[in-house]
């Protein structure tokens, strides 16, 4: 799983317990479809993930209601958070370039690159 360019379902989205016992790497990527931030980042996110092809990628969709997005303290869209094991390891809000992107990729343990 690469780069996700879509939305997951709200039915589909894995709640906080599933995500804390989720093995392994993973980014989540809390935003919403009209958002201006989130658009004008998803260029930016496609470019840095080529290097992450084997990094799960789920899109969350946040606002009023949701959940999940709380329980990860989302206050601003695109947050960007990144999993190993379960366990947060790095965040980012609202970024605005391609190098802040790869560095919070490349403060995964074992990123998982592919060349």
């Amino acid at each position: 799983m690469a780069f996700c360019s879509s939305f997951s379902p709200q039915d589909q989205e894995p709640g906080a317990e599933q995500l804390a016992t989720q093995p392994g790497p993973l980014l989540l990527e809390f935003g919403a479809p009209w958002c201006q931030y989130c658009q004008a980042a998803q260029p930016l996110l496609a470019s840095a993930m080529q290097q992450y092809q084997d990094l799960p990628h789920l899109k969350i969709e946040d606002g009023k209601g949701r959940r999940l997005g709380r329980s990860f303290r989302v206050k601003l869209w695109p947050t960007l958070v990144l999993l190993q094991d379960g366990q947060e390891v790095a965040r980012l809000v609202r970024p605005d370039s391609l190098q802040a992107i790869q560095q919070l990729l490349a403060s995964l343990p074992a990123a998982p690159r592919t060349s």
